[in-house]
């Protein structure tokens, strides 16, 4: 994977933060809400919702599945869809800002799981993140799961970028991969909404995002979530609290010939719980817990960040990770936060990494 294609950037997820405004200065919401969203698998879809209509309209232009299908608002503010094609299941949304949609039937075979993350329609150009450094993470349906790194743009539109991928262990003995992309790849599509990259392969990274500098981008591999640094590697207390979720998890995965992963896949509602101490628990939908310990910044993660050239080039100021092991595995969590949600990961197998051949992972999005 060499995440030559899903490297790249970005995200523009979700973050809301705020709560503390005067409720009259607070905009009503439209009625009708357009968005632009990315699935793990690599679709890209539209998502129009209509909350006076209590319907979602929507199109998959990577596997043209379409339709207008109804709604409803649980008691926790979720929604569960009713789609008589089974694709769409269920959602979360910040109105106008993000939504996070539980999707079936993804894929180009259209017989995949897979997470949506959609962000309001919005202008965004090469421009709008030119001169600037981000932290990223990607979330795919293969090939391991996850990657995390930083990515930069220069005042010309050229894309470099290193990552971190825990399945590379596995894969290939090596768990960094770099590369770029020079701004003659950039064509800005005429909507203004969203750009492309043209990849030496093939292959068209859809990127669009927001203009305080979130962004996301839809690739081959995945979806890449993309937020500026932090000015700080000190975790903040004020991100504490009770954030519900959508996750994607596949167990007792295994890569297999032609690149292909199996294992079972599975989608799930949870909790994800953090302390003002930095302390993280992770449960399901049923109260199971999937992940707990303490964050500590990946600046001082030496396996991943020690200042050399063996390791990432940058600390990732804002993004932080755990790591629990027994004698027979070990996980390893990575997370992030912005404004009111959490963005979260998990990669696990046995010790030591390169003798295990079964792996699991999760990763999901929170809000609080």
């Amino acid at each position: 994977m060499r995440t030559a294609r899903a490297l790249l950037v970005f995200f523009a997820c979700l973050l809301v933060g705020c709560g503390s405004s005067p409720k009259s200065t607070t905009p009503p919401q439209a009625a009708v809400r357009n968005y632009n969203g990315t699935a793990s698998v690599g679709d890209f879809l539209t998502i129009d919702i209509d909350s006076s209509a209590l319907t979602i309209a929507y199109k998959n232009y990577t596997n043209g599945q379409m339709g207008t299908v109804p709604y409803t608002v649980n008691g926790d503010g979720t929604y569960t869809i009713t789609d008589p094609d089974g694709n769409l299941l269920s959602a979360y949304e910040v109105p106008g800002t993000v939504m996070m949609v539980e999707a079936a039937n993804a894929g180009p075979n259209r017989d995949t799981v897979a997470l949506i993350t959609a962000i309001e329609t919005a202008p965004a150009s090469i421009e709008t993140f030119a001169g600037r450094n981000f932290n990223y993470i990607q979330f795919r349906t293969s090939s391991g799961g996850i990657e995390l790194g930083t990515v930069a743009v220069d005042s010309s539109g050229n894309i470099t970028h290193a990552a971190y991928w825990p399945f590379g262990m596995i894969s290939q003995g090596d768990t960094f991969n770099s590369g770029s992309f020079p701004a003659s790849s950039v064509t800005e599509d005429a909507s203004g909404n969203f750009f492309t990259i043209h990849e030496s392969n093939g292959y068209d990274d859809y990127v669009f995002g927001t203009q305080n500098g979130f962004f996301a981008v839809d690739t081959g591999g995945g979806t890449i979530l993309s937020q500026p640094k932090s000015a700080s590697k000190n975790f903040d207390p004020a991100t504490a609290g009770t954030y519900k979720a959508l996750f994607y998890k596949k167990s007792n995965a295994q890569m297999g010939e032609n690149n292909f992963e199996s294992g079972t896949a599975s989608e799930d509602k949870g909790t994800v719980t953090v302390g003002a101490n930095g302390a993280v628990t992770i449960t399901d939908s049923q109260g199971n817990p999937m992940a707990a310990g303490t964050l500590a910044a990946i600046a001082d993660t030496p396996y991943i960040y020690d200042g050399t050239a063996n390791t990432l080039p940058d600390p990732l100021y804002g993004m932080f990770t755990f790591r629990s092991a027994t004698g027979s595995s070990q996980q390893d969590v990575y997370m992030s936060f912005q404004g009111n949600a959490v963005i979260f990961s998990s990669f696990e197998t046995g010790l030591p990494l390169v003798d295990s051949a079964r792996y699991e992972y999760f990763y999901g999005v929170g809000l609080r």
